[in-house]
């Protein structure tokens, strides 16, 4: 074998060793909550967010609260720090801490598809930089879309949608509308059926569930 393939062989051997070790050392959250437990895993390539996930879980800082905003076939909220104890028919939204994360949106790559943890944050109006909630997090849930639906949404927001999210939105179903103004920062790897329960669940006028859902507790697994 020449040096000039040797050189090769190991840059390949190299680089595809870096990427099987970025795979498997994505940390992954278990979420355990009076409805049953959801696992995520956190991705990478959002490490501002990611840190400051795994900072506030390992603190113990979800503990207690609850899923605050509930929308069927759009997403299931939470991380609202005046949630914990809130008492029945309570406003809630505006709790967290005081700071906010830079946006990090890997857009397309990341998109709200069904099953996807992103960061909640303020309106355009306020925060036009897209910068993060510290503490507020949704998984979405979302609906099926159409071709022409997804054609509606392109020619509204000015984007395009790639091959890919076309096929995820039709068959796997998720929120279309959401993508390049939220960051994305991982995803359910287990126990979707746990947040489907919870997406279905009645809710009051502000998108409150009338019976509490809260997290029980959160902590890193491998």
């Amino acid at each position: 074998m020449t040096m000039k393939r040797n050189i090769y062989f190991m840059c390949f051997f190299f680089s595809l060793c870096i990427s099987v070790y970025a795979q498997e050392a994505e940390i992954k959250v278990l979420i355990d909550t009076d409805k049953g437990k959801v696992t995520v895993k956190l991705y990478n390539e959002t490490p501002l967010h990611r840190d400051n996930f795994i900072k506030l879980v390992e603190a113990g800082q979800y503990v207690g609260l609850l899923f605050h905003r509930v929308i069927k076939q759009f997403m299931i909220q939470a991380g609202d720090i005046n949630s914990k104890d809130a008492p029945p028919e309570t406003k809630l939204g505006d709790g967290d801490l005081d700071y906010t994360i830079p946006a990090e949106i890997v857009y397309p790559r990341y998109f709200h598809q069904s099953g996807q943890l992103c960061a909640a944050r303020s309106g355009d109006d306020v925060n036009p930089e897209k910068a993060s909630s510290a503490t507020q997090f949704y998984v979405v849930t979302g609906t099926f879309h159409t071709e022409r639906e997804l054609d509606k949404i392109e020619q509204e927001r000015k984007i395009k949608l790639t091959p890919e999210q076309r096929q995820a939105y039709m068959i796997k179903g998720g929120a279309p509308q959401l993508d390049g103004s939220y960051t994305v920062f991982g995803e359910v790897v287990k126990g979707m059926k746990v947040v489907d329960k919870i997406q279905f669940l009645p809710t009051d006028y502000n998108d409150r569930p009338l019976k509490n859902v809260k997290i029980k507790s959160m902590k890193i697994v491998k």
